[in-house]
């Protein structure tokens, strides 16, 4: 299925059993919830989907199994992010072999690269590809920033096609426009900046609490599409303190709590994340059940 690069992305949690295994009927169970709800892709085994806990092997089942069930209702889209160049090619290999529609890319990771290095490592998926690939700018975790500069060489290859955007400098998205124009598609990558970016030209969202909260998701970008801006951003400032949940370290188990308290999945996490307990969950729950409490109206498109 061809990728536009524009509209909602979840990035998908990765369910599991209370015995650690992947809970697959919980996980399409919830991929079909995000259909229902209007999204316009998915993304597997990223950060959320607690991919540095998954072998290859259980990667590969999360996309076989979407991709029995979804394949041509939306674009399955797999997240890549390896150490090694040669786990790179694999992980590449795998995703075109299990008919992924196209991927996400970090930078290398735990490894520090420089701007050589991870250019190279970025040519190498491309050569090793035909599928389309979404470059994942994100110095403030990963500690690599994808520069202008670095994005021009990157340019000379037809499958880089868009960016999430998750440096947490909006005016990134201007910087890209003016440089590249629609060369790139631009998907915000940080909850707490979806409406800014989204106002300032980007074509679309990779979120986080989508996944316990699709609708609301997709009607904020559907708003700002329809340039309905006062709606979409009453249902943003209702959204905001729950969408901080995905600003956090814990941002997995926070959001897997609130998929819990709207229906949406589970709570178990892999070690050596832990379940929220004590205080700290009581509150993260008060977050959540205020939110649902106050949940306004939806605007009828």
């Amino acid at each position: 299925m061809k990728v536009n690069w524009k509209g909602v992305y979840p990035a998908l949690t990765t369910k599991f059993l209370d015995n650690n295994q992947l809970d697959i009927p919980a996980y399409l169970v919830s991929i079909k919830k995000q259909i229902d709800s209007g999204v316009h892709g998915v993304v597997i085994g990223g950060s959320l989907g607690e991919a540095s806990t998954l072998s290859q092997n259980e990667k590969n089942q999360l996309l076989q199994a979407t991709v029995n069930d979804f394949k041509g209702q939306l674009p399955i889209i797999m997240n890549i992010a390896e150490q090694s160049t040669s786990d790179l090619i694999r992980s590449v290999t795998d995703a075109k072999r299990y008919n992924a529609d196209g991927l996400m890319m970090l930078p290398p990771m735990r490894y520090n690269a420089d701007q050589r290095e991870t250019l190279e490592f970025y040519k190498v998926a491309a050569e090793s590809t035909d599928l389309p690939i979404m470059i994942y700018n994100n110095p403030y975790d990963y500690k690599i920033e994808i520069t202008l500069d670095m994005f021009e060489e990157l340019a000379k290859y037809d499958n880089f096609q868009s960016v999430k955007e998750s440096t947490r400098d909006v005016t990134n998205v201007t910087r890209m426009r003016n440089y590249f124009g629609d060369r790139f598609k631009i998907l915000c990558g940080v909850d707490t900046l979806a409406l800014e970016e989204l106002m300032l030209g980007a074509d679309g969202w990779v979120a986080g609490l989508v996944d316990a909260f699709p609708r609301e998701t997709v009607l904020i970008y559907e708003l700002v599409q329809k340039e309905r801006n006062e709606e979409a951003r009453n249902l943003y400032r209702w959204f905001m303190p729950l969408l901080e949940l995905d600003i956090h370290p814990k941002l997995v188990q926070y959001i897997k709590l609130a998929e819990v308290a709207t229906g949406m999945g589970t709570e178990h996490v892999r070690p050596p994340r832990l379940d929220l307990i004590g205080e700290e969950r009581n509150h993260i729950l008060k977050i959540i059940n205020d939110a649902i409490e106050k949940r306004p109206k939806m605007p009828t498109l």
